[in-house]
């Protein structure tokens, strides 16, 4: 399994010490990309073969698949191919959790589906039951809280501002303030592109100037100079939309100090609520939606606390059906897993021995917050579902069944563990 090579264990006057295992079925993805990049490949029956020898100067050498091969290929390979048992691993198996986790692993699919039906549910009733919890010992708390969120709201709803305003605005102030640097500057452009308002002849715009070239291109005889007259009618095109463009621009540019003044108060509207909840006007609209999901959540009149109660007893009696469900199944599962341990123990010298799978609830106490009642009694309702799983032992046909602890020495606790291990791996 590629652990460190020991001289010692060369036997006295041997010059070396081999192992060799044979793994048939194994070939899995992980395994065959672990053999792949090394160089090896499986027997002609389809088994892998890995071999490690010691030298009796403490030299190793490790193959795989036929090739030679660096000794932390065989430790890659082992992690996924081989479980080692002994006594020390015994205290894993005393916990109830582990034990619990033997029996689903076992059940398969048949415990999975409906163990992740009951989480999804206790999910959704453990946010109910919190929920409620909280509204009914921080009313107070939570009802100042509502008070300062309402304020707030009510604040930005008479103000109603709207996404980008604050932009929009401070555009429109410039605009407003610069009235007449603009007007000077839109006036200069248009009389350049269309002529002067009052005729002057000596200053010609350039549509002005444009068509009297298109004149004296159309009327020469060369050929040369009337193909350029097309390209100034393009250019008086263009000049024409700008002309027309700059001409409106002028007529909608108003100097109007009315409203810049009603421009600026509105922007005083938006920058006191800008200072109390957000940088900008997005913001302020985001911490609305935020608060609003907030405020939904703090309401303790007695009416929405019934309310939660009722969803939460709703929610108890689905997660009750999808307990017992669980718990039925771990049961049948229960049965079947014992014979099988129990037939693997045969052949690890406890011929006599059974194992028993028990499958019992916890009794919860009336404070418990994950308490639920099922079929009438409150027990404990766990990520796990509601169930106590152990493993008993009778060392022979006329003791008693005791826990695996009580009942097994260490020894005889690894050869169970082994036993699990072989069952679990015809289950996966």
């Amino acid at each position: 399994s590629g652990g460190r090579s020991e001289a010692s264990k060369v036997r006295t006057g041997s010059g070396r010490a081999v192992v060799e295992g044979r793994f048939d079925g194994v070939f899995a993805e992980h395994v065959a990309r672990i053999v792949t990049d090394a160089g090896g490949e499986p027997d002609e029956d389809g088994s892998l073969i890995a071999m490690r020898s010691v030298s009796a100067d403490g030299r190793s050498r490790a193959h795989l698949g036929g090739r030679t091969v660096p000794v932390n290929v065989l430790s890659d390979l082992a992690d996924g191919l081989l479980a080692v048992h002994g006594q020390n691993d015994q205290l894993r198996l005393l916990r109830s959790a582990e034990q619990r986790d033997v029996l689903d692993r076992f059940a398969g699919d048949a415990v999975a589906e409906p163990l992740a039906r009951y989480r999804e549910v206790r999910e959704r009733w453990q946010a109910v039951v919190t929920g409620l919890t909280e509204r009914q010992t921080r009313s107070r708390e939570l009802a100042q809280q509502a008070d300062l969120l309402r304020h707030g709201l009510d604040e930005i709803t008479a103000v109603a501002p709207q996404a980008g305003e604050d932009a929009e605005l401070a555009e429109q102030v410039k605009r407003l303030a610069a009235a007449d640097e603009l007007r000077a500057a839109a006036t200069a452009a248009h009389d350049a592109v269309a002529g002067a308002g009052d005729g002057d002849p000596d200053a010609p715009g350039a549509l002005e100037l444009l068509g009297e070239a298109r004149r004296r291109l159309s009327g020469t005889e060369d050929s040369a100079l009337r193909d350029l007259e097309p390209r100034l009618a393009e250019a008086a095109v263009l000049l024409t939309d700008v002309g027309a463009e700059l001409g409106g621009y002028l007529d909608g540019l108003e100097a109007d100090p009315q409203r810049l003044e009603q421009v600026l108060a509105r922007q005083a509207d938006l920058k006191r609520l800008t200072r109390k909840y957000a940088a900008d006007v997005d913001g302020v609209l985001a911490w609305v939606e935020d608060a609003s999901a907030r405020l939904s959540t703090m309401d303790t009149s007695e009416g929405a606390l019934a309310e939660l109660a009722a969803r939460r007893d709703e929610l108890a009696g689905q997660l009750a059906g999808h307990a017992a469900a669980l718990s039925k199944a771990r049961t049948a599962a229960a049965g079947e897993l014992s014979s099988e341990v129990t037939a693997e123990l045969s052949g690890l010298a406890m011929g006599q021995a059974e194992i028993e799978v028990t499958v019992g609830t916890r009794a919860a106490e009336a404070s418990d917050p994950h308490g639920l009642k099922v079929d009438g009694a409150l027990v404990h309702a766990g990520a796990d579902g509601v169930d106590e799983v152990e493993l008993r032992l009778r060392a022979h046909g006329g003791a008693p069944p005791l826990p695996v602890h009580k009942a097994a020495s260490g020894g005889e606790l690894s050869r169970v563990m082994l036993a699990i291990e072989v069952v679990l791996a015809h289950a996966d």
